[in-house]
């Protein structure tokens, strides 16, 4: 299958490229391809012509969303319409990740896909509208939620995640504060591509929530770092008050694979259990 990947060098991309490596790949930089220009997006479907987009790109920065909102739309509702549009002109599936921060968090039990999203702040919303206006125009597609990523990516020069950042802070010795009243599911971005790839081989078209097994709190995610590589460090909890981000965050954002259920996907691992997987190479 003909895929085009946009935002392979990114943490998900990196672990899709490997994932969809069977198929026949197209990653354009963003230099070539401007998925906010919709003339570029037009021109370059029609000119490649791929059977399945999938799209990684966001601008995820929760607190820089709440400064820069055109920006936060640009990129995470109206690039989404141009590809679902231009999936459409070519008759091809386009597959897009969203994020567990369509909810607002009150309640206790794990969200499923049916559940009424209420976002709570500028990078929620606009992910909501980009799963609106993919629905809105095209009807084959795949649109993922998913929570908490890390990756291999994150431990390169590309970037950083939650994980890299925590042992980042216990080798320079710095005291650790991690908030405590914000729970979600970790979830590796090398078992998210490998559900991905498994499910674009599917004519389940759809929204679906995919993540780890299990829940945990920021906080105890940090602990269980530190559990697994052994480490004593100055760890404490905090909260959402004391931490002062500019931006609201959902207390409890923990999704639920209820459709990956239906169609009998869903054995994604637990999250410590992947944690694990991702921490052997520097377990002692």
């Amino acid at each position: 299958m003909k895929i085009l990947l946009i935002g392979a060098s990114g943490q998900l991309g990196v672990d899709l490229v490997k994932a969809l490596s069977h198929h026949d790949l197209v990653s354009p930089s963003h230099d070539v391809l401007d998925i906010v220009n919709k003339e570029e997006v037009f021109k370059f479907l029609l000119s490649q012509r791929p059977q399945l987009i999938i799209n990684t790109a966001a601008f995820h920065q929760v607190d820089k969303c709440e400064i820069e909102i055109q920006t936060s739309f640009n990129v995470n509702s109206e690039s989404v319409r141009n590809l679902a549009m231009g999936a459409r002109e070519i008759d091809a599936t386009l597959l897009h990740f969203s994020t567990d921060y369509v909810f607002d968090g009150r309640t206790t039990q794990p969200y499923i896909e049916d559940s009424t999203p209420r976002p709570i702040n500028v990078y929620g919303i606009s992910k909501l509208s980009g799963e609106y206006l993919i629905e809105s125009v095209w009807n084959k597609f795949f649109i993922v939620r998913t929570s908490g990523l890390y990756g291999e990516a994150g431990s390169g020069g590309k970037g950083s995640n939650f994980v890299e950042t925590m042992l980042k802070k216990a080798h320079q010795r710095e005291s650790i504060r991690v908030v405590n009243d914000q729970r979600l599911t970790p979830t590796s971005t090398k078992e998210l591509a490998r559900k991905t790839a498994e499910l674009i081989e599917t004519s389940y078209y759809g929204l679906y929530h995919i993540t780890a097994h299990g829940d945990c709190s920021w906080y105890e995610f940090a602990r269980e770092i530190f559990t697994i590589t052994e480490q004593e460090v100055d760890l404490l909890p905090t909260t959402s008050k004391e931490f002062q981000a500019m931006a609201s965050r959902p207390e409890y954002s923990v999704l639920a694979n209820h459709h990956l259920q239906k169609v009998g996907m869903d054995d994604l691992k637990d999250w410590k259990e992947s944690l694990r997987d991702y921490l052997r190479p520097r377990i002692n």
